[in-house]
């Protein structure tokens, strides 16, 4: 059997990088130096076996166009998880998302980290 075990992003600042993601709900597992120098965090989610691999590196300048890849977190419920995000600091889009959330449709919110890397949020 092949399982997934992680996806990697590059970031500016490996601490404000955990910063954001811890107030989603992730939990830093393991922090170490790589042997090419470059400084790596892996984040994961309760319940979880995929990683949320950060990656600093000295001489990488990353630039993450709009919309070129996002996650997505599932959650029972978008209403209390997207207040208790916002009160942590982050800014949920679409603006208006508690009026948007009243009738029956699907529920999905975003936020962006501090790299401009979009999370979906998806109540499941």
């Amino acid at each position: 059997m092949i399982k997934f075990l992680h996806t990697r992003i590059r970031v500016k600042s490996l601490e404000k990088s955990i910063e954001f993601y811890e107030k989603l709900g992730y939990t830093l597992a393991e922090q170490r130096d790589s042997p090419q120098g470059n400084r790596l965090a892996f984040l994961k989610l309760e319940g979880n076996e995929v990683f949320l691999e950060l990656t600093w590196s000295a001489d990488y300048t990353e630039s993450c166009p709009e919309d070129l890849m996002h996650t997505a977190l599932g959650v029972s419920d978008i209403v209390e998880y997207c207040d208790k995000v916002e009160k942590s600091g982050i800014e949920i889009w679409p603006s208006g998302w508690r009026e948007k959330f009243t009738g029956g449709e699907r529920k999905m919110a975003f936020v962006t980290d501090p790299d401009g890397y979009e999370v979906e949020i998806l109540e499941r």
